[in-house]
């Protein structure tokens, strides 16, 4: 079976060029989830802007890594729920947040374990939610934007869990000490 290409700025599509060399100042270094979807560059830009688009939305930092890792968590991402550990550390989002969302125990808020609650139930019930799940959610603080917003944060999730799945994106060496495995 043919592996995945993991671009370099140099071998990526002319159309990806631009967006890796962002990344690769923004960061330092190129990630590998960014160079394997500069394969295909509508898909890499895609992910930028639903990326940029969903940390504009209405939650918080700690409310962005809850949808976030709830959704890695759920769909066993070996590639995401490290490397948005990392993003939570430098975020400053309690850790006991992060440890709470990679070990699928509750939230130390009733707030936060509702928007965990709410984004698993749309994942797992394919946005098919009941009645009674809304109103759990309104009642704990969210809004119908809230709602939106975390669609906004599934369809971000979804482009990069899925495609680390079947790429088997190798993490990259600042996420190995947030290795995890479900």
């Amino acid at each position: 079976m043919k592996n995945f290409t993991i671009h370099t700025i140099e071998t990526a599509p002319e159309k990806s060029k631009s967006e890796l060399e962002a990344k690769k100042k923004a960061y330092g270094y190129l990630p590998n989830l960014t160079a394997t979807l500069a394969e295909s560059p509508q898909l890499l830009h895609a992910y930028n802007e639903l990326h940029n688009l969903f940390t504009q939305s209405s939650f918080d930092k700690d409310e962005l890594t809850v949808v976030w890792q709830t959704l890695n968590v759920e769909n066993n991402c070996h590639y995401c729920v490290p490397a948005h550990t990392a993003i939570a550390h430098s975020m400053k989002v309690d850790p006991a947040i992060t440890d709470a969302l990679r070990n699928q125990t509750p939230l130390p808020t009733d707030k936060l374990e509702a928007l965990r609650v709410f984004t698993l139930a749309m994942t797992r019930e394919r946005g098919f939610v009941s009645d009674a799940t809304l109103e759990a959610f309104y009642n704990a603080g969210y809004t119908q934007r809230s709602v939106l917003d975390v669609i906004l944060g599934m369809a971000q999730k979804t482009i990069s869990n899925y495609t680390n799945h079947v790429a088997k994106t190798p993490l990259d060496k600042v996420f190995e000490p947030f290795k995890w495995e479900k």
